[in-house]
């Protein structure tokens, strides 16, 4: 099939309406636009969020807009289980964490979590653990330490 010789079928293309030529057209007179009013004038028409004078919702409610909390604190989080790569008895700091690739930037703070098991001995420092890590690290034989 070529596409040069494709034709579109009957009344595919609409011829467009032409609004205020007589009535004989049938869109003559108000030209469809109905009687008065506030959308019968030329260059009428609403923003989208127009609620009939009511104040709308997006000015209504500030959570639409979005809040930032400029006390938040961003973690890299480590679990138990992924430092099941270390060996037994090791010091496990920032540094070491960075160095195996468990986090990206040593400034950032660290958080460990408890998903995963461990059974190696480890003294862990980081920024914050949970409360199921520190059991986990523990209970293992091993010790934790925040650090500031």
């Amino acid at each position: 099939m070529r596409q040069d010789l494709l034709v579109s079928p009957k009344g595919f293309r609409r011829k467009r309406k032409r609004i205020g030529r007589g009535d004989g057209s049938g869109n003559g007179s108000f030209s469809g636009r109905g009687m008065k009013g506030q959308k019968s004038r030329s260059g009428s028409g609403n923003p989208l969020s127009f609620e009939g004078g009511q104040l709308p919702l997006v000015k209504a409610l500030p959570m639409i807009r979005g809040f930032t909390n400029i006390f938040r604190k961003e973690y890299q989080v480590v679990n138990v289980g992924e430092m099941s790569c270390f060996s037994d008895k090791k010091n496990v700091s920032v540094a070491l964490l960075v160095e195996a690739g468990l986090i990206k930037n040593a400034s950032k703070m660290v958080k460990i979590l408890g998903g995963g098991d461990i059974e190696k001995a480890l003294d862990v420092e980081a920024h914050k653990f949970s409360r199921s890590a520190r059991e986990k690290i523990e209970a293992a034989g091993g010790s934790v330490r925040e650090i500031d």
